[in-house]
């Protein structure tokens, strides 16, 4: 669905200049702000402004989490020492894994759509580099679910 990779794009480049000014993740409105903005530019339909909203908004209020598990995902890359551009998408990606429900937008979806995106508005190794640490999570979601479903 073009639609929703459009408010993908409109979301990492969102949260890209949120962490570029360095504005506090409980700034909602300045998000949503953005998002207004840079969807009346693109002319989207609102399909694709509610979808990057939510996006946006998971993203902001999920930040704690998601950034621990980059950390612990990437032990040898340090969050500051990430390009802007490959964090966020991490953070993209990691909300779509670990808090949409699989049924909306199914595990390799996500991951998929953040390598590309990785690949449109990244360095030549961000793909590889998205791809690595996405995978591993979904692969230690994956066994998480599996023991949750067994008797112990």
């Amino acid at each position: 669905m073009a639609s929703r990779h459009q408010a993908r794009s409109l979301a990492v480049q969102t949260l890209y200049q949120w962490d570029f000014y360095g504005l506090e993740p409980n700034q909602q409105e300045h998000y949503n702000e953005q998002v207004l903005k840079g969807a009346q530019d693109l002319k989207v339909d609102q399909e694709t402004k509610d979808f990057c909203r939510q996006l946006v908004s998971g993203v902001a209020q999920n930040i704690a989490e998601i950034d621990q598990v980059i950390k612990k995902s990437a032990p040898k890359w340090p969050l500051e020492k990430m390009t802007l551009v490959d964090r966020n998408i991490l953070r993209l990606g990691l909300y779509e894994l670990l808090y949409l429900d699989p049924e909306q937008v199914p595990p390799r979806v996500a991951i998929n759509e953040a390598i590309e995106l990785g690949k449109d508005f990244g360095g030549l190794a961000s793909g590889h580099f998205i791809n690595g640490i996405l995978g591993a999570v979904f692969e230690e979601t994956k066994k998480i679910r599996a023991n949750d479903g067994k008797a112990d």
